[in-house]
Parts: C-alpha cells; structure tokens; sequence
C-alpha cells in the first residue's frame, strides 16, 4: 500500500489538487504559510489545515529525495 501511495502517478496529482485546494481565493497551503510566517497561526484548525495540505508535498520530497540517493549510490 505504502509502494503504491510514494508512485508518482499518484503522489503529484495528490500535491496539486490537495497541496493546492481551494484553488480560488488563495490555496490553503499558501495562506497557512503566509500565516505561519507571519506569526498568526494559532487557531487548532489553521494548525491541522497545514498539515493535511502539506502531507503530499512532503511525501513527494521523500520519494524525490529516496530517488536521487538511489540514483547516485548506483553510479559510484
């Protein structure tokens, strides 16, 4: 389930829909990264609201990351 969830097939329509969803006015994750910047991120929800847009992205530099290592440990 894991192996099938890190494909890329999956993973980037996951960041470009959930990383940036709603589309219109401003994409939460945006917003929660201006807020965080910002210092006003405080509220319970805004908190949960970064996380759960974020999880994709972060499991896509995961794959990014595991990829590259594999990739140059291969070529030595």
């Amino acid at each position: 389930m894991l192996k099938m969830l890190l494909d890329y097939r999956i993973l980037v329509p996951l960041v470009l829909f959930l990383g940036f969803a709603p589309f219109v006015p401003q994409p939460h994750l945006v917003e929660k990264i201006g807020m965080l910047a910002d210092g006003t991120l405080h509220r319970p929800l805004d908190i949960f609201d970064l996380f759960w847009h974020s999880w994709p992205l972060a499991l896509l530099a995961y794959r990014i990351f595991q990829d590259a290592r594999t990739r140059l440990g291969s070529s030595q």
